[in-house]
């Protein structure tokens, strides 16, 4: 199997062990993009519970990324396997209330998930932010 086959598989079975996951620029901690930083403070200000792969590290992880999600820009949001968008998607989706609706929350309250943590690690680099 190939380098890219390979890097192509795990960045699927990322998307579908991981019940929400952003690839970003950068760590939601530490954002390295103003749509990155946007995108991940959306997940945070809705207190939501997700994995982040930083696609920087390895420049063929963006390359493979977009030839499975058939979108070009970074960040990139998956929920339960499909993708969602970009930080504009999810900027308009959280000011109406369709991404907390989305990730099962309250746009008001704390969510409340018991989502099981990954067991071993990942490829990836991913940041596992589940609760």
């Amino acid at each position: 199997m190939t380098e890219s086959n390979e890097l192509r598989d795990a960045i699927k079975s990322a998307i579908s062990e991981n019940p929400v996951i952003l690839f970003m620029k950068g760590s939601p901690d530490a954002p390295a993009c103003g749509f990155s930083a946007r995108a991940a403070g959306i997940l945070q200000e809705l207190d939501a519970s997700f994995a982040a792969v930083d696609i920087l590290p390895d420049p063929s992880i963006r390359q493979e990324l977009s030839a499975v999600s058939g979108w070009p820009t970074i960040p990139q949001l998956f929920v339960d396997g499909e993708l969602v968008g970009g930080s504009d998607i999810m900027l308009e989706m959280h000011e109406s209330g369709e991404l907390a609706k989305l990730l099962g929350l309250e746009q008001s309250a704390p969510a409340t998930t018991s989502a099981p943590a990954a067991a071993e690690p990942a490829p990836l680099g991913i940041e596992n932010r589940l609760n």
